[in-house]
């Protein structure tokens, strides 16, 4: 069936009007009608084919709330008329370690994990289509329960990138209450991680370039805020953190961070920078036994977890609404970082 969606014909051509088609529902399949889908980096990067392997057309979105109209005769988990999400990947091979331990996005399979748009993550099969279009067609695994309020479902679709993406390390390194964490960076993934690890019981540190964003950071919950580029400042905290959360996604100095650990702490990196950090001190890691390490969005069991999380906590993201003919003029303002702290096309503009 044709659906209607916005896509970028090439690397060079913006955003517009299209049809894409969608599978007829299957017997494990949940069609939905898109209500919200939150604009992420990660659309840029890849309508602009900034990241290898990009096909077109590109529909970009991978942080969709949307209702369910129609499942398949085996479904069992979701019913027409939920509200539901889909987050970053539609697929996995469902049969490796990883799959079978919910972490879908380290699937080893022979094509990785299906992305939500640009299909399997090793290039191979179809072209896929994400959320910036009226409605898609999802296997039931890879759709999450909303369980927030109808007036917040627009601020719950970054929580299907941005939240989970942050959630995942914060729980996989069991960050909680009498643990000291630092959020380096605060957008739309940083702005996220300081939510998250304040609910979750953490002494909150956040650390940012700009002055101007103290107040914001405190609004979100840090209970102290360093500017980085003050030296004094990030001495202050030198080997009192058991975790760093480091979002930013430009290269930069890892050392000045790595060097707040204490012993055994760990410092953990979600964003993915186009030219390498310089290359950090293994000394900072030995005197220490610090670590340095990378996380990947999150498993749909973390995702679910997360999202219920979020829903008893009253949490969602910062957003400003946008519609849809105004995706080109938003994404000029996100790479300017003119956003607190993350896009949300009302899907109703189409």
């Amino acid at each position: 069936m044709q659906t209607k969606a916005y896509a970028a014909q090439s690397p060079t051509t913006p955003l517009a009007p299209t049809t894409i088609p969608r599978r007829e529902v299957g017997e494990l399949d949940v069609a939905i009608d898109i209500l919200y889908c939150g604009v992420c980096h990660s659309d840029l990067h890849a309508a602009r084919g900034e990241w290898p392997g990009m096909r077109y057309p590109l529909v970009p979105g991978h942080e969709i709330i949307g209702r369910v109209t129609a499942v398949g005769s085996a479904v069992s988990k979701h019913k027409v008329g939920d509200v539901v999400g889909v987050g970053c990947m539609v697929g996995s091979c469902r049969h490796c370690d990883s799959c079978h331990d919910g972490l879908e996005q380290y699937c080893e399979g022979p094509h990785g994990w299906l992305q939500t748009y640009n299909g399997w993550l090793d290039g191979s099969g179809e072209n896929t289509f994400g959320g910036y279009s009226a409605g898609i067609t999802v296997d039931e695994h890879f759709v999450l329960k909303i369980s927030h309020g109808e007036a917040d479902l627009a601020a719950v679709a970054p929580l299907l990138c941005a939240g989970v993406t942050t959630w995942s390390p914060l729980r996989h390194w069991k960050v909680g209450p009498g643990k000291k964490v630092g959020i380096v960076g605060i957008g739309g993934l940083g702005h996220m991680g300081i939510k998250l690890a304040h609910a979750m019981g953490a002494e909150v540190v956040a650390f940012t370039t700009s002055p101007a964003k103290i107040q914001d950071a405190r609004d979100l919950g840090a209970d102290q805020v360093v500017v980085s580029r003050n030296a004094d400042e990030m001495a202050a905290h030198a080997k009192s953190f058991d975790f760093i959360l480091n979002t930013v996604a430009a290269p930069h100095d890892l050392d000045a961070f790595m060097a707040l650990l204490k012993r055994d702490g760990t410092m953990t990196m979600v964003g993915v920078p186009d030219t390498s950090h310089p290359s950090p001190n293994v000394a900072n890691l030995i005197f220490q036994r610090r670590q340095l390490a990378g996380s990947l969005i999150g498993g749909i069991p973390e995702t679910q977890e997360m999202l219920d999380f979020c829903a008893k906590h009253g949490i969602t993201s910062d957003i400003e609404m946008i519609d849809m003919k105004d995706i080109e003029a938003a994404f000029e303002r996100m790479k300017k970082s003119d956003v607190k702290y993350r896009f949300v096309i009302d899907m109703a503009t189409i």
